[in-house]
């Protein structure tokens, strides 16, 4: 349960200072945060949404620190990201950065982070794992998408079973998910991340859906996610409160254009 406290601690923003980068994928790249902001960041976070803050190019931590205390930070580009893995007892935050051409600032960010570079970091906001106690589980999830499935999946409990989905864009990234033992992971590799793509709904229409009451988790680029939503809610008559579903990304549009399509077709 959020006490005031901690609601307050989740609303103000940090700043965190790069620990090391890895690359785990060929494009899947892990930035590791520290940094005294961090002390208080909420535990437990890990599939929470966090706002990054971008310092521009050059900026100086003191000058970024200015804008953010005297509100100029709404001048500074945003971008939403998930919590990896929380580390309190060393003081380490993980973001993982799908990183390929064309990529956007974030990318270009996490792949010129070195040791001692900072930047803003808003939240967290709320944790993405289905709200229900299910029989079953079912994952959809494009390489945007994987971090925070991956988090929701490692703390499912030890008995469950299901299927998950994941878009990736080579047969290289495949990455460790310590997911249940029962939980069935299936790659798909999507190499064109510019052409739409509805194998995580072909894959959603092969499962066997009478097996009782499903968890849900989809995300990922919003033309699949408006049809797997129309599949998931009016085709099978699945709760909506009962389900993770968001779109984390339309094709051709920027961040900021993304969040009024998603806003609208999230109505």
């Amino acid at each position: 349960m959020n006490t005031p406290d901690t609601a307050r601690k989740g609303r103000r923003t940090r700043i965190g200072e790069v620990v090391r980068a890895t690359r785990l994928t060929p494009n899947m790249q892990r930035v590791t945060l520290t940094g005294a902001d961090l002390e208080d960041f909420p535990p437990g976070q890990e599939s929470a949404h966090i706002k990054f803050i971008l310092p521009d190019s050059g900026q100086s931590r003191a000058d970024f620190q200015a804008m953010l205390d005297d509100g100029r930070s709404k001048e500074l580009r945003r971008r939403t990201y998930t919590v990896r893995h929380h580390r309190p007892d060393v003081n380490e935050l993980d973001v993982d950065f799908v990183v390929h051409e064309g990529g956007g600032p974030a990318c270009d960010w996490a792949l010129a982070a070195k040791p001692g570079a900072f930047i803003g970091i808003g939240g967290p906001g709320p944790k993405k794992a289905p709200n229900v106690v299910a029989d079953w589980y079912a994952f959809g999830a494009d390489m945007s998408a994987i971090p925070a499935a991956a988090a929701c999946l490692e703390e499912l409990p030890a008995d469950a079973v299901g299927h998950a989905f994941f878009e990736i864009l080579s047969e290289d990234d495949r990455q460790e998910v310590n997911a249940p033992a029962g939980i069935e992971i299936h790659w798909h590799v999507h190499s064109d991340v510019h052409a739409p793509n509805m194998k995580q709904l072909e894959f959603f229409r092969s499962l066997d859906w009478s097996k009782g009451k499903a968890g849900v988790f989809v995300a990922g680029e919003g033309n699949c996610i408006l049809a797997l939503r129309k599949y998931l809610r009016e085709d099978l008559g699945l709760d909506k409160r009962e389900m993770y579903l968001s779109s984390y990304w339309i094709i051709g549009l920027a961040e900021d254009e993304h969040q009024v399509a998603k806003r609208a077709f999230a109505a």
